[in-house]
Order: C-alpha cells, then structure tokens, then sequence
C-alpha cells in the first residue's frame, strides 16, 4: 500500500504529475495544503479528473467529502485528539458510507492505546525525513502491533525493504516523489516491489 501526501506547498506541475500517477495506479492520494482555504481546496480538486477523485483522502475541510466522491477524511493528532473521543457527533453530518478514516500517530504508545478503529494509522517519523529539515527517524518496529500501519519519513524507492521488514503494511511518501527528478518512474518502482 501506498499513501502520497501532497506537498504543502504547490509544486511546478503538480496536477499534471498526478494525474500521470494516478494513471500509473496511485490509490491513496492525501490531499493535505494547509495554508489553503476550502475554496481553494475545491479549486485544486476541479483541476483533478473527477474519476481520480475516489483515491483522494481530505486532511482539511472534512465537509468537502459531501461534495466531492472522495476516498475518505483523515485526522492529523491534534485533530484526532480534539475530537474522536466523541466521533459520532463528529461525524453526523458527514456522508461516510463505504469512505474511510485515517490518522497520524508520532509514538507507538498512542497508535496503540488509541481505541478508535481507523482503516489505517499513518505512523512517522521512521526514517530521518526528506521533505522537513531536523525531522530524525526513530526506526519504530511495529511487527508486534496488530493493526494496520503505514511508515512514513524518509522513504524512498530504495529503503522499502527496510520499511517491511519493520512490520508496517505499506508506505507514506511526500518527499521520496516530490523531491525526485523521476516521480512516475519512482512511483512504478515503489508500486512494483508491494504487488510482488
């Protein structure tokens, strides 16, 4: 499994690239542009082929999951803490059939002792991170923890062998194909080694 996280910032071509990786069989795209409002989340969404729409995941402006067919909502920490102890009022007036529910976690502790069923846990930093400077990996070891997660920081398509023998069910890159001169060719490799 492969979750992208947008760069926060817009990059040089940035939709047309994705629209190549989407196309080339990305199916987790968190679309997470902090500095964005909601109608310029909604811009950047209508600039996306509206089929690719149901691999996108909101960090933001979970209302937009009513107007856009996407995947599903993800909740940074501060906002899983802020508010699925009591996730039935937050999502009451979200439509959330068949779509699903993410998080970040920063400590194995917490991903552990969270008892939320989230389809899947974004857990970092575990290698020192390409995209945020002084971000260190603490290589955490998850094979022991029965749920399913997804390591992030630093990876690229050369490290995903350490990543799995690390326990975690797939991979969480922002850097590792924004920062890259190859993006699409990074992306099959990656793609490549998780179908084999």
């Amino acid at each position: 499994m492969i979750v992208l996280i947008s760069p926060e910032n817009d990059v040089k071509d940035e939709v047309s690239i994705l629209n190549q990786l989407f196309e080339a069989g990305l199916a987790y795209y968190h679309l997470r542009k902090p500095d964005k409002d909601y109608q310029e989340h909604c811009d950047y969404l209508d600039q996306i082929d509206s089929k690719y729409h149901n691999q996108i995941v909101a960090h933001y402006f979970h209302e937009l999951i009513n107007v856009y067919n996407l995947k599903g909502i993800h909740f940074q920490e501060q906002k899983r803490i802020d508010h699925i102890e009591n996730p039935s009022n937050y999502f009451k007036d979200f439509e959330m059939y068949g779509k699903t529910i993410s998080s970040s976690f920063h400590e194995i502790q917490d991903l552990e002792d969270c008892d939320f069923e989230f389809d899947y846990h974004l857990l970092s930093p575990v290698f020192s991170s390409i995209s945020k400077v002084g971000y260190v990996g603490r290589g955490f070891d998850v094979s022991a923890v029965d749920k399913r997660i997804i390591g992030m920081g630093g990876v690229t398509s050369d490290n995903l062998e350490n990543i799995s023998s690390l326990g975690y069910k797939g991979v969480g890159v922002l850097g590792g194909i924004w920062n890259s001169s190859t993006p699409i060719a990074d992306f099959k490799k990656m793609k490549k080694y998780f179908l084999k």
